[in-house]
């Protein structure tokens, strides 16, 4: 009986193991935003733009810095089928306006390579 369970132990441990490790590889290649943080002053996350697999429709309404880390060209693609590419050299800074009010945009990755950002947004004008 102690076999038994100890073996049940060890493959029911296996199997948590399989699993989380599954998860993370599937959350790893999706695209996603993961909060860094959050102050009065301003909001930090990573964007993590995976090849063909857009963020969905956004907007900001404040002022941003995006810092690339994995840089490409990434397409600002608006609802009205309009496109601007932004072209980040990795390890670059680069600053952007509050968006046009009314205004959404898609974050489009055509190329074969993620790109990931670090954004830290102003929380206020």
């Amino acid at each position: 009986m102690g076999l038994v369970r100890t073996t049940s132990l060890l493959v029911g441990g296996i199997a948590l193991g399989v699993a989380a490790t599954l998860g993370a590889q599937t959350a790893a290649g999706v695209s996603r935003r993961e909060p860094q943080f959050e102050n009065a002053t301003v909001k930090a996350w990573k964007s993590i733009i995976m090849p063909r697999q857009p963020l969905t429709y956004h907007r900001h309404d404040h002022a941003r810095a995006i810092i690339a880390i994995k840089g490409g060209t990434l397409d600002l693609v608006r609802p009205t089928g309009e496109s601007s590419p932004q072209t980040w050299e990795s390890g670059k800074a680069y600053w952007y306006t509050a968006d046009a009010p009314g205004t959404q945009h898609a974050d489009v990755n055509n190329t074969a390579e993620p790109i990931e950002v670090i954004v830290v947004e102003l929380q206020q004008p």
